[in-house]
């Protein structure tokens, strides 16, 4: 299913609140919401925004850095990955 950067985490939604939540953040991330290599909203702030559990947020976090979209920092935070770009390669 589609997320949108705007939409909510809904309870009677098929997919998992961490499922939909991701899908909300890998939306936000399409849509340029964080500069690469800058902090994401904290785990708590998630949480608090889309009425859910920290652990709950945790694991849509994870399923984005599975994804290589983000990556954490230990003490510092979540940050968004720079963006691959496809291309040649040099010297073809």
């Amino acid at each position: 299913m589609e997320y949108g950067p705007d939409d909510q985490v809904e309870r009677d939604a098929p997919a998992s609140p961490f499922q939909q939540l991701a899908g909300i953040l890998r939306a936000r991330v399409a849509r340029g919401d964080w500069k690469p290599n800058r902090a994401i909203p904290s785990e708590n702030a998630l949480a608090e925004h889309y009425g859910l559990s920290r652990p709950t947020v945790r694991r849509a976090i994870a399923a984005l850095a599975d994804d290589g979209l983000v990556y954490a920092v230990s003490g510092r935070g979540t940050y968004l990955a720079e963006r691959k770009t496809e291309g040649p390669v040099s010297g073809e």
